[in-house]
Protein backbone atom coordinates (compact mmCIF):
# COMPACT_ATOMS: atom_id res chain seq x y z
CA UNK A 1 0.00 0.00 0.00
CA UNK A 2 1.06 3.25 -0.12
CA UNK A 3 -0.44 6.65 1.29
CA UNK A 4 -0.25 9.94 0.91
CA UNK A 5 -1.77 13.22 2.64
CA UNK A 6 -2.08 15.62 -0.38
CA UNK A 7 -1.98 19.80 0.89
CA UNK A 8 -4.02 21.95 -2.46
CA UNK A 9 -3.87 25.59 -2.85
CA UNK A 10 -6.17 26.89 -5.25
CA UNK A 11 -7.63 29.47 -6.86
CA UNK A 12 -9.79 32.08 -4.51
CA UNK A 13 -13.19 30.80 -4.24
CA UNK A 14 -12.42 27.42 -5.68
CA UNK A 15 -11.77 25.32 -2.64
CA UNK A 16 -15.12 23.97 -2.38
CA UNK A 17 -15.08 22.84 -6.14
CA UNK A 18 -11.45 21.31 -6.04
CA UNK A 19 -12.29 19.81 -3.25
CA UNK A 20 -15.56 17.84 -4.73
CA UNK A 21 -13.90 17.23 -7.80
CA UNK A 22 -10.80 15.50 -6.26
CA UNK A 23 -12.95 13.42 -3.55
CA UNK A 24 -14.67 11.93 -6.76
CA UNK A 25 -11.24 10.12 -8.05
CA UNK A 26 -9.97 6.84 -7.54
CA UNK A 27 -7.80 6.05 -4.91
CA UNK A 28 -8.91 9.20 -3.02
CA UNK A 29 -9.87 8.49 0.49
CA UNK A 30 -10.73 11.90 1.74
CA UNK A 31 -11.04 15.79 0.04
CA UNK A 32 -12.09 18.03 2.77
CA UNK A 33 -11.84 22.05 2.34
CA UNK A 34 -10.03 23.48 5.32
CA UNK A 35 -8.65 27.07 6.17
CA UNK A 36 -5.25 27.60 6.28
CA UNK A 37 -2.00 28.15 4.10
CA UNK A 38 -3.74 25.23 2.17
CA UNK A 39 -7.40 25.19 0.50
CA UNK A 40 -7.87 21.41 0.94
CA UNK A 41 -6.20 18.27 2.07
CA UNK A 42 -6.39 14.71 0.45
CA UNK A 43 -5.70 11.31 2.03
CA UNK A 44 -5.37 9.04 -1.05
CA UNK A 45 -4.65 5.31 -0.82
CA UNK A 46 -2.91 3.24 -3.86
CA UNK A 47 -2.10 -0.55 -4.29
CA UNK A 48 1.43 0.91 -5.43
CA UNK A 49 3.88 3.86 -5.66
CA UNK A 50 3.01 4.15 -9.23
CA UNK A 51 -0.44 4.01 -8.76
CA UNK A 52 -0.13 6.72 -5.65
CA UNK A 53 1.74 8.56 -8.98
CA UNK A 54 -1.13 8.21 -10.89
CA UNK A 55 -3.54 9.71 -9.12
CA UNK A 56 -1.21 12.05 -7.64
CA UNK A 57 -1.16 13.20 -11.83
CA UNK A 58 -4.87 13.08 -12.04
CA UNK A 59 -5.25 15.76 -9.06
CA UNK A 60 -2.90 18.41 -10.29
CA UNK A 61 -5.06 18.29 -13.36
CA UNK A 62 -7.92 19.22 -11.48
CA UNK A 63 -9.08 22.76 -12.62
CA UNK A 64 -8.94 25.88 -9.96
CA UNK A 65 -5.65 24.09 -8.53
CA UNK A 66 -2.21 26.53 -7.94
CA UNK A 67 -0.16 24.21 -5.96
CA UNK A 68 0.19 20.97 -4.19
CA UNK A 69 2.50 19.33 -1.85
CA UNK A 70 2.48 15.89 -1.54
CA UNK A 71 3.51 14.07 2.04
CA UNK A 72 4.15 10.62 1.62
CA UNK A 73 3.40 8.26 4.64
CA UNK A 74 5.70 5.89 5.46
CA UNK A 75 5.34 2.49 5.35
Amino acid sequence: MADAFILVQTVVGKAGHVAGAIAALGDVTTAEEVLGPYDVVVRATSASDADLAATIAQIQQVAGITRTVTCRVPA
